[in-house]
């Protein structure tokens, strides 16, 4: 099955989940990841505003307030297909771009350089047990991974991996992938 209709195929899936069941395995998946070393000693978190039916993150980016960590969220450039992440300290810095997506105010924002993000959470539609994943098409994770080079994870729910997904030669699996079941440890090794 190509990309396309992966893709496709799983957003139809992961729609059809009730709001509680949402809920209850968003909650699961952000435990086992508040448990990562990785986690624990950064101090500057890099990831994105959920939008449903992904795994929402707005209570884990509250987590890492309480937590005295700091969260950098992406800012897209549509034009360049290019992102620059920017740090966040309330959700008031939001602001609704195209598709409904939450970027931060470039206004009320710092900028975040790639080397200074100690962790980066990799968004995706349909994830393989070995890191691989499809994203939502735009391809801006694939172009700021050739930047970054700290430790990646991503969040899932388990119904999102499967065995294998199309790769090619520019994409760049994560490392670990945190299931409402867990961690699931890839075959990559930690950057």
């Amino acid at each position: 099955m190509d990309k396309s209709s992966q893709r496709k195929d799983m957003i139809t899936q992961l729609k059809a989940m009730d709001s509680e069941e949402h809920r209850e395995k968003s909650d699961s998946i952000i435990k086992f990841f508040l448990e990562d070393e990785a986690f624990q000693q950064a101090e500057v978190i890099g990831l994105t505003i959920s939008a449903f039916p992904e795994v929402d993150t707005r209570r884990l980016i509250e987590e890492c307030w309480k937590a005295g960590k700091k969260t950098a969220i992406p800012k897209c450039e549509p034009l360049s297909r290019g992102m620059a992440f920017r740090m966040i300290e309330d959700f008031s810095q939001l602001e609704t771009v195209y598709m409904k997506l939450l970027e931060p105010i470039i206004e009320k924002t710092e900028l975040v350089e790639p080397e200074q993000i100690d962790l980066l959470i990799v968004p995706g539609v349909v994830f393989s047990h070995d890191g691989y994943r499809i994203g939502f098409g735009g391809g801006y994770y694939d172009r700021y991974l050739t930047k970054y080079t700290g430790p990646t994870r991503s969040l899932a729910f388990a119904a999102q991996l499967c065995e294998s997904v199309p790769v090619e030669s520019h994409d760049i699996p994560v490392q670990r992938i945190y299931t409402e079941y867990g961690c699931s440890e890839t075959k990559q090794v930690d950057r």
